[in-house]
């Protein structure tokens, strides 16, 4: 009789390489210091703001094409092109002197479209082998428990990246270590400059290693297979375009997603003005963003819980009280005590994702399964990317009438819960016209 771990899901080589991949694809060391390494490279805040812009619209439009391709001409292809494509966007900058002048710009603009196309080609693909190797030997229910493990693995990549990224770059840190080496040097920031872009390519190669040793599965559609035309993935794409918008479970979830996902990642963008605006110290700001991360270990275990013993409706009903409490509580902006909401509301997210990968890989057949997780994907960057321009505007029109920056940001806080329950509303009525026919359909 084997033992439980012998039959341990993690066990699959598939599962394995697949939580190896995106604990290493996502663990980059320059994030903590992200827009600072931009700048000290020589590029201003207007060229740092093109390039962001430049990177989403990239992602925006290789999105679904990039699923459709995985469905058609293999997944793994896929998986392992965003490999490739990381170490090169990686590579490039490791070779960039700072102030390279005319051609900075470019080259960090071919960064961000490389890493565009990274994201676009592993979104969907990495996920739909993994399930798949589930599906095909019967236990793709326990795909809960993969989700619990990637998310406590990530957590402590993401602890080690911010936290070891942070240290490299600073001279200072490297003056100690070396001090306690018994090395007399001056550092200067720009000796440490690449430091952290060089422990990024270092994950990139294993991240490409790892999308290598997958294997696809046996289920699923192979260019080998079916001789492909240069249009079909765009006639996939229309294909499974339709069959979601026919399909009311698939999306209800995606529409869902998309409301639960894009308030949240809004303020995540912001958490560092709204620590300022509850007074929480600077050096504080890193310590938080690391003890959020580490709770990430904890928490898949109560999601995977809650989806192997709640329903769909139940969830997500715990879910939208739980976002909605953080939100009201953030508009409070509370001294100090500020900071729980600020948590709970990263809470929620984490929560989104974990909900929405299972529930809608439950309802998606193998055929189609990467351009339908592609088109999760590109709702989830609208989302995020119309709330952004929204709380802009709302920004600026506060602004227009007296309001100084943070006056303007404390009155638009107090609008994410409203507009929240607004998305709420709006999504329960779709959901009531969509439903009714589901009963019949069994």
């Amino acid at each position: 009789m084997s033992s439980p771990e012998s039959n341990s899901v993690l066990r699959i080589p598939n599962i394995r390489l697949f939580i190896g991949f995106r604990v290493l694809f996502n663990a980059r060391f320059y994030y903590p210091i992200f827009t600072i390494l931009f700048l000290d490279f020589g590029l201003t805040l207007e060229q740092f703001s093109i390039l962001n812009a430049a990177w989403a619209a990239t992602i925006l439009l290789a999105e679904v094409p990039s699923g459709a391709l995985a469905d058609r001409w293999g997944r793994r292809r896929l998986v392992r092109l965003a490999g490739i494509f990381m170490f090169l966007e990686m590579l490039l900058i490791c070779l960039t002197p700072a102030g390279v002048t005319p051609w900075l710009f470019w080259i960090f603009l071919l960064n961000r479209i490389l890493s565009g196309v990274a994201e676009a080609a592993a979104s969907g693909a990495d996920e739909s082998l993994a399930y798949d190797s589930l599906s095909e030997i019967g236990r793709e229910g326990e795909w809960p428990r993969v989700l619990e493990a990637l998310m406590k693995l990530q957590s402590v990549g993401f602890f080690v990246a911010m936290v070891a990224g942070a240290a490299v770059y600073d001279p200072n840190f490297a003056a100690r270590i070396s001090g306690w080496l018994g090395i007399s040097r001056e550092w200067t920031q720009e000796d440490t400059l690449h430091w952290p872009l060089y422990l990024t390519l270092v994950t990139s190669v294993g991240a490409f290693w790892c999308a290598w040793r997958m294997t696809e599965s046996h289920g699923t559609i192979s260019s080998e297979e079916t001789p492909a035309e240069p249009m079909d993935p765009w006639r996939d794409t229309l294909r499974t375009g339709k069959w979601i918008l026919r399909s009311p479970i698939p999306f209800l979830l995606i529409l869902g997603g998309l409301f639960y996902d894009s308030i949240g990642r809004v303020f995540a963008t912001l958490t560092s003005e709204y620590f300022r605006n509850i007074g929480v110290p600077e050096a504080y700001y890193g310590l938080i963003g690391a003890g959020i991360a580490l709770l990430g270990l904890l928490l898949p275990r109560v999601a995977r819980k809650m989806v192997e013993s709640l329903s769909l409706p139940t969830n997500t009903t715990i879910l939208a009280i739980w976002l909605t409490g953080s939100l009201f509580g953030l508009s409070f902006l509370l001294p100090g005590w500020g900071i729980i909401f600020g948590v709970t509301t990263m809470v929620a997210m984490r929560f989104t994702d974990f909900f929405l990968s299972h529930y809608l890989n439950r309802e998606v057949d193998s055929r189609h399964r990467a351009t339908v997780l592609s088109f999760r994907g590109l709702a989830m960057n609208l989302g995020y990317g119309s709330i952004s321009l929204l709380y802009g505007g709302l920004i600026q029109s506060l602004k227009a009438n007296g309001a100084t920056g943070d006056q303007a940001f404390r009155e638009a806080l107090s609008y994410f819960a409203p507009w929240f329950l607004l998305t709420l509303v709006v999504l329960g009525v779709v959901a009531r016209i969509r439903l009714r026919r589901v009963p019949h359909q069994h």
